[in-house]
């Protein structure tokens, strides 16, 4: 999936730069951290959390089986302990397949067709 390139310039982002990515509080991204073993972005002076794009991915994983599929916290670690690499790719696939969608629905306003405003929110999730 092609990404702003301008998020590959930076290393590390703040908690609230990813909980804005997904749309969730920071304080659910700390609580995750304390039932997923695996998200453990680095800790800065005054203990600031930054999180690396792995994590980001993690935390996009983790939104997916939890929010979007509505997996039980325990189901979704049982998911990533078990078939972590399946759960990566399965997210990576939802997310290209997202992005193909928004193309469609801005090139299909393009060539004059009329999009309705349900489009527009199916190509923005």
């Amino acid at each position: 999936m092609a990404l702003n390139p301008n998020k590959d310039l930076k290393k590390y982002y703040s908690i609230q730069e990813v909980a804005k990515m997904y749309n969730v509080n920071e304080s659910l991204l700390r609580f995750w951290e304390t039932e997923f073993p695996q998200l453990k972005p680095r800790r800065a002076g005054r203990d600031i959390r930054q999180y690396s794009k792995d994590d980001i991915k993690l935390v996009g994983v983790i939104h997916d089986l939890v929010k979007r599929r509505g997996l039980k916290l325990s189901a979704a670690r049982d998911v990533l302990r078990k078939n972590k690499d399946g759960a990566y790719r399965s997210n990576e696939a939802i997310d290209t397949l997202k992005a193909i969608r928004a193309q469609l629905v801005e090139l299909r306003k393009n060539l004059g067709g009329v999009v309705t405003d349900h489009e527009y929110e199916l190509a923005d999730n």
